[in-house]
């Protein structure tokens, strides 16, 4: 027997993401969202994995929106998108720490953060990806050390990241400011010194590579500047 499935579970058709992408530009354009805000709901409409994900971007917009679009915005209730299930408390260690010397050190996929998290590089590399990772609820903090190294931290775009530290003759750099974060979701703080070496934050969808990023947002810049048609 076949069972059909509810327009809730179908995977968006990729015509429906750009009309809602469309009318998010649209907005943008009637200054109804900020480029802040307009990004972040763009993020959030390319990784959607149902209709219901792209309703919730239009609910509070008074832009003339496509028919279709329009009614089921009208009623659809702002949902938060979906994390990875957080971690029972005992499963959270308090302290953990990491040490790259002219080597390295990776985490990605379904890892689990302490919440208090030392990182040293000297001469070496690291990479955290927290696309995936058992976040646990509130705070789960980063310091950095590194001298003549690199760290690299990616975090999905719904992320909050509280981002800051000291570097000589390097630098920390997060050039997208933390999206407006649900009550309960967890928060990257990340801190620390850096010589001679650099913290990269990098906010990527989920699957995406550094360049399939780099990509998607010269698209979207593009879309940004041709603007509604």
């Amino acid at each position: 027997m076949t069972t059909e499935r509810s327009e809730s579970q179908q995977t968006p058709s990729r015509s429906r993401r750009d009309d809602t992408i469309q009318a998010l530009s649209t907005a943008f354009a009637q200054d109804e969202l900020s480029v802040e805000e307009l990004e972040r709901r763009i993020d959030i409409a390319h990784r959607a994995t149902a209709p219901a994900e792209l309703d919730a971007l239009l609910s509070d917009l008074k832009v003339s929106l496509p028919p279709v679009l329009a009614t089921k915005a009208a009623s659809a209730p702002a949902a938060p998108a979906a994390r990875t299930p957080a971690p029972a408390p005992a499963e959270i260690r308090q302290h953990q720490t990491l040490v790259a010397i002219m080597g390295g050190v990776e985490r990605k996929g379904s890892w689990l953060p302490a919440r208090q998290n030392q990182l040293f590089a000297m001469m070496g590399g690291m990479q955290l990806d927290f696309r995936e990772a058992r976040m646990g609820p509130g705070i789960t903090e980063i310091t950095v050390v590194c001298c003549m190294g690199g760290v690299e931290i990616i975090v999905p775009p719904d992320m909050s990241v509280d981002a800051g530290g000291i570097a000589i003759m390097g630098g920390f750099a997060h050039s997208t400011p933390a999206p407006p974060a649900h009550p309960d979701a967890p928060v990257l703080r990340i801190n620390g010194f850096v010589l001679m070496g650099g913290v990269e934050i990098q906010v990527r969808l989920p699957g995406e590579t550094a360049g399939d990023t780099r990509k998607r947002t010269r698209e979207e810049r593009k879309r940004l500047k041709r603007g509604p048609s």
